[in-house]
Parts: C-alpha cells; structure tokens; sequence
C-alpha cells in the first residue's frame, strides 16, 4: 500500500465496505440454529462488526503474526487473556497486585500492550482483568454490514454416511424377532444464503491512533486485511465469500471537512434489475460520487478486491 494519504494517520478516513456471499453463511446466529443474521423486521441480513474484526487479525496474524509489535491479544488459540496481561507486568518487571493495580503501573503495562499487540492499538481493548493493564480506545472502529436486499435464509437438510455412535450401528434383535439399529446414514442441518451483497462502514480516528501508537504501516495492513482476509477464511460455508469495493474518503486533516454519514450517502448501491432476484454481483450498479462532487478537502480511494 503505497498510497501516503491512505496510509496518513494523522488525517481522519471514513470508509465504506461492500462484500459478497453467494450460496454460503456469512455469519451464523448462535441463538437461531446458526442461520445467517437478519434484521426480523427488512429480513436484511447482518454481520457483525465482531466477525469482520476476527478475520483481520486472523489475516494479521498470519502474514506478521510472527513479528514482535504484530501479536494478536483476542484470539482462538486456548490463550487465556489473564495470561497475556500477566506477561505485561513480568516483560516491565512490575509486581502485579491484581485489578486493583498502581495508575503508574496500569500505564505503563497499556502502553507496552499497545506496542505488542495489533488489534489493541488498532480496534482497542478491554484490558481490566487480572492483572488489570487498564483500557484502550483503538482509532479503527467498524460497524455492522447489511445486506442491500432482504436475503432468504435457507435451512437444508443433508445426509452423512458416518455414524456417530457405536451402538447406532450395531444391530439388535427384538423380543418380537425383528432387527433394530444399523443405521447407515444420518441427518444433519446446513444453512446458507442464495446470494447477499453486503455494505459495512467504518471510521479511522487520528485522535486515537496517537494514543495507541498505531501507525502508518499499521493502516496499510489494516487496508489490506479488508481486501484478502476473505482468502484465508475459507470454509464450508464461507467458500464464495469476497470483498466487491473499498471506499476511503480520506479527509485533509485530524477533524474532518465532512460528517461520515453524508459520505457514505455518496456511494448507492442499486439493483439494475429489481423484477428478478439478484443471484451476481452484476446484478447490482454501484455509483460513486465524481471528485468535484465530494466536498472540499476531502478526497475518495478506490480499492477493489
């Protein structure tokens, strides 16, 4: 990412994020069955800003993870967060007195998590478990994506040929004579979307990233997560998952010239054919504003996946 203004953090970035699923689940809902998210009153579908967030510093972690500022605190390896809080403390060599820590102390270890950790100093953390290393505001925030259209949530059932149980596949004769057991085959549930284009937003503070230390090299990579995260997040149910469109509106200084919410009505998507339900991401005309049309002193990147 060679850009110097998309890589400025001393400059305010508003930008819009639209992503695909076709035939898959994007984000499943622990309390319905792990069907796809929706809005029960659009039936938009949803996705968190947590999964989007999991699958940059997934992303992170693989291309840097093995670089010492670029370790990742909320992750899925069965590291406890108390631990890595503790490594702060003996790293300083501070004695740690549980939550109820020195300010001095808290401090000073906040600090050196913001220096070790990727996603600390770039999306912030809680970090008031024991021992306490206090809280961190991060400078990139993001927010729930939803779909352009109401998506259909499919709930399918499927069939496997192995058996879970041993005894599901011994046969039993009855007191009547007949045979029981045996199974060959058993049911199952898979749920996924026909086809869903997503819009997410998110925000770059400048105020915020002098406090955590996060930096231009930071935002580079941060930019490029959104555009290739999706490759390494594969699965069953995520096969045809991928970025269609980053847009930045990066503004010329730490405040902006522009509210975020009047950008972001600059880019629409729409449906160029609302008869028939959309299965392709040619089924959709993104319009974006023309540079004499965005307000002055702010500028708009396009980067594309």
């Amino acid at each position: 990412m060679q850009n110097p203004v998309l890589t400025d953090v001393s400059r305010r970035h508003d930008f819009v994020l639209i992503f695909e699923v076709i035939d898959g689940n994007p984000n499943g809902d622990p309390d319905a069955g792990n069907l796809p998210r929706v809005d029960p009153e659009t039936m938009q579908g949803l996705v968190t800003d947590v999964c989007l967030k999991r699958k940059v510093r997934d992303y992170v972690d693989a291309v840097r993870g093995e670089e010492a500022n670029y370790k990742i605190y909320v992750q899925n390896k069965g590291i406890a967060l108390s631990t890595l809080n503790r490594r702060a403390y003996e790293e300083l060599g501070i004695r740690s007195t549980g939550v109820k820590q020195k300010r001095s102390d808290v401090e000073q270890t906040r600090a050196w998590m913001c220096k070790n950790f990727y996603d600390i100093r770039t999306f912030g953390a809680v970090l008031t478990v024991d021992p306490n290393c206090g809280q961190v505001r991060g400078p990139v925030q993001l927010t729930f994506a939803r779909s352009v259209d109401p998506i259909v949530p499919l709930d399918l059932a499927i069939t496997r040929v192995a058996i879970t149980r041993e005894q599901d596949v011994e046969v039993v004769e009855t007191e009547t004579g007949a045979l029981e057991g045996g199974k060959v085959t058993e049911m199952g549930r898979k749920a996924l979307v026909p086809y869903g284009l997503y819009v997410g937003y998110g925000f770059v503070n400048p105020h915020f990233a002098e406090q955590t230390g996060f930096t231009s090299e930071d935002l580079a990579l941060f930019w490029e997560a959104l555009l290739k995260m999706w490759d390494l997040d594969r699965s069953a149910s995520r096969g045809r998952l991928a970025c269609r469109g980053l847009y930045v509106f990066t503004h010329d200084n730490k405040l902006g010239k522009a509210p975020a919410h009047k950008l972001f009505d600059l880019v629409t998507v729409n449906r160029r054919h609302p008869e028939a339900p959309a299965r392709c991401f040619q089924d959709y005309q993104i319009q974006i504003p023309r540079p004499e049309d965005l307000p002055p002193g702010v500028t708009l990147t396009i980067l594309e996946g």
